[in-house]
């Protein structure tokens, strides 16, 4: 297939407005999957993709299209992921693309990330074709969504917006057709040396690293003895072929091409999303400029449940090669042992990876409560401490003052929920920022601390505005805090896995609703257990963790004095060395600190 008869794209949209109901007709029109393996939502595999109705990983696809000019063409396309958690997805995937469709449904209109896409589209230089989806629901308004449409960008103002239905087929025909009549072809020099930009990357347990490559120069051939330009690696080309939506190998691919790479490599750290594949004898001169390093907004502890440290490292390791966006590092606790500190780009995400460990190694992790990170200024010190780990929280007499990261949130609304989603926002510490309308809809714009929309903001939204709001974020600087960093004291030790911070406003509430919650998911001992809210060495709040038998002290049965005051002294030796021992903490009592109402 020449090049100029080759067209690269990503399907774009906000999450549910039928982006893989969309890749199934294409691959079903196009004949690229048989009747037999044909199935809804097909790219979505991943289990947790399957269980949660998202897309998650970004997934290419190889298709043959004969147009109705009599020429067949070549679709590389790329479904990418809606929500709002895996933005990071979508920028990696629109960098190996030279198109996009703009996918909106003609039920719910344009959406806050459906505009976010759009930009990041735009951003990339791609040519974008609007089309409008599910025309054929009983609650469709084409009419206002096209009008929508056209005032998100002065070129969609004359612009052909098709109409379509995913669900059924209808007029996908038409999106077929505009993809090779407006989307250019890819351009690229095939007599130039190799240059590829790996976009992405699997590790396998028999090939190794599978690196996915848009050849922007030259020819990769399995015979071709590659190298990765940013440390210098040298690969081998095991294997080279094309998605079709499985793996299947070819003789070679050419600029323009979007294919695979098994490189044989088995360290996890050894290739880079972003990197660029060049040929070892006859490289290029310089580098494709690869990809801004993902920022994580979500920090959380995950610690192996048992003896599987070493199993647990390996995973992380497979998933951060998988997930570019999901960082980790090796840290210890006092209560839980090794574990890693790890980085998300929201809570969602952070609910994905534990699920993804669970469903593709057999991992069950203990994970700590969710925090930000902090600008910690110390006293007679010029440089900030940065703090992504509660644990590591200055002492406070030697702090000067905190800064805390602030989220400039874009909350979409129905006017019918205005007040409720206000109220909410409010109740976080926002600070509104501007309003405006989007035909019916509400743009609200907060300012809000990180913090008080990490764990479960994006939910309790859903839940005010009945499910039609949509929210977006990103980092909008720092800002002062008054912030405190709360320590559990269990039996007079403390538990450094379960401290976290929090406003110093809200912390006598915390503090009294984490123990009241604590006394029932501790595990019981022989003897009562006092927990403790300790806040700058004062203890905010305390219950005692009933036993599991009675206790001597408060017993008010008439016994000898002698065997009281044996059991008297039995239990306080235990209560000595229990205070110095390990406590074992099951998920339940994490998730008391996760449910608080911070």
């Amino acid at each position: 297939m020449t090049q100029k008869n080759t067209r690269n794209f990503a399907i774009i949209a906000h999450i549910d407005h039928g982006k893989s109901t969309l890749a199934d007709r294409i691959m079903e029109q196009t004949q690229t999957v048989s009747d037999r393996d044909s199935k809804a939502q097909l790219l979505d595999d991943l289990q947790v993709e399957q269980a949660h109705g998202v897309t998650v990983k970004s997934r290419t696809v190889r298709n043959y299209y004969h147009a109705d000019d009599g020429q067949e063409y070549t679709y590389n396309f790329i479904d990418t992921p809606g929500h709002v958690d895996f933005t990071y997805e979508v920028s990696k995937s629109l960098a190996a693309s030279d198109g996009a469709l703009l996918l909106v449904d003609a039920t719910q209109g344009v959406q806050a990330q459906t505009v976010a896409n759009l930009r990041l589209a735009r951003d990339n230089h791609l040519v974008v074709i609007p089309v409008i989806n599910k025309i054929d629901a009983a609650a469709a308004d084409v009419d206002r969504t096209a009008e929508q449409i056209r005032a998100l960008a002065p070129e969609f103002a004359t612009v052909e917006i098709l109409k379509i239905s995913a669900k059924t087929g209808l007029n996908v025909h038409d999106v077929l057709e505009a993809i090779h009549t407006r989307i250019p072809a890819p351009v690229g020099d095939v007599k130039q040396p190799l240059k590829a930009l790996v976009f992405d990357s699997q590790y396998d347990a028999f090939k190794g690293i599978i690196a996915y490559v848009r050849v922007v120069d030259g020819k990769l051939t399995t015979a071709d003895k590659l190298t990765l330009m940013a440390n210098n690696q040298t690969v081998a080309a095991n294997e080279i072929g094309i998605f079709a939506p499985q793996r299947v190998a070819t003789k070679q691919l050419s600029a323009g091409d979007v294919g695979y790479v098994v490189t044989g490599l088995k360290d996890p750290q050894a290739l880079r999303v972003g990197d660029t594949l060049t040929s070892a004898t006859t490289p290029t001169a310089t580098a494709l400029p690869g990809y801004q390093p993902s920022q994580s907004m979500v920090f959380a502890g995950f610690y192996p449940q048992g003896d599987h440290y070493h199993d647990l490292q390996l995973a992380v390791e497979k998933l951060a090669l998988n997930d570019t966006s999901f960082h980790y590092h090796a840290e210890s606790s006092d209560a839980l042992g090794a574990g890693f500190r790890c980085g998300f780009l929201g809570i969602f995400h952070l609910q994905i990876i534990r699920e993804r460990l669970h469903d593709e190694y057999g991992l069950d992790v203990l994970t700590t409560a969710p925090n930000v990170t902090y600008r910690v200024h110390l006293k007679n010190e010029d440089e900030p401490v940065i703090v992504n780990n509660p644990i590591a929280f200055p002492d406070y007499a030697k702090i000067d003052f905190v800064e805390e990261p602030l989220a400039e949130a874009t909350i979409t609304t129905t006017s019918e929920s205005l007040s409720d989603v206000m109220k909410l926002a409010t109740q976080h510490k926002g600070e509104l920022q501007d309003m405006r309308n989007q035909g019916d809809l509400v743009v609200l714009v907060y300012q809000l601390p990180f913090a008080e929309i990490a764990y479960d903001f994006f939910n309790a939204l859903k839940s005010v505005s009945h499910g039609y709001a949509t929210l977006t974020t990103e980092l909008s600087g720092y800002d002062i805090a008054d912030v405190v960093k709360i320590e559990v004291h269990v039996n007079y030790a403390k538990v450094d896995a379960l401290s976290f911070v929090v406003h110093r406003e809200d912390a006598p509430k915390v503090a009294q609703e984490l123990v009241h919650k604590l006394k029932f998911v501790i595990p019981r001992k022989l003897y009562p257990m006092p927990v403790q809210s300790v806040v700058e060495g004062k203890a905010l709040a305390r219950v005692d963790v009933p036993p599991l038998r009675k206790n001597a002290a408060a017993n008010g049965e008439k016994k000898s004095t002698s065997k009281k005051q044996a059991l008297l002294r039995r239990q306080s030796v235990n209560k000595r060395q229990a205070a110095h021992s390990d406590i074992e903490l099951p998920q339940e009592v994490f998730n008391a600190v996760l449910d608080l109402e911070k």
